[in-house]
């Protein structure tokens, strides 16, 4: 069946070069903030996933329907509202940490922050350390 379909698929390009071209300084600072956070928490390099989002490691699905591909264990990007992160093992098991976090929204697997430095750096360590373990529990990772 059809491997890889994913809209958003790994680049070359480059980390560096995205996070230098956010034009507000003060969400630059904050995306290199969370940079260091995933790279710790991951252990993996930072690597682009399409034009703007920052993805750290990678896992393997594949449904029932027999559709495949790979995607990043966690990322961010800087969006005009928002840094959002993608926490990809989604919030269900979360509510704890989430309710310790600081001001933030939700979608399925999308943190949305206006602001990093109302957020607790701890928690959202945790968050993004659990996420990832069940996304490496469940799925092939690399």
């Amino acid at each position: 069946m059809a491997k890889n379909t994913n809209k958003t698929q790994q680049t070359e390009a480059s980390v560096d070069a995205y996070i230098a071209g956010i034009k507000d300084e003060k969400r630059r600072r904050q995306c290199r903030k969370v940079a260091d956070i995933m790279q710790s928490v991951t252990r993996r390099p930072a690597k682009m996933w399409g034009p703007s989002i920052v993805g750290y490691g990678s896992y393997h699905y594949q449904y029932e329907s027999g559709r495949e591909g790979d995607f990043m264990l966690t990322g961010f990007s800087s969006r005009a509202q928002n840094l959002t992160l993608y926490i990809m093992g989604g919030f269900s098991a979360f509510d704890d940490l989430l309710a310790e976090l600081g001001p933030h929204k939700l979608g399925k697997s999308c943190l949305y922050v206006k602001d990093l430095d109302n957020i607790d750096h701890k928690v959202l360590r945790k968050l993004i350390r659990a996420s990832v373990a069940y996304m490496r529990k469940t799925y092939p990772c690399t």
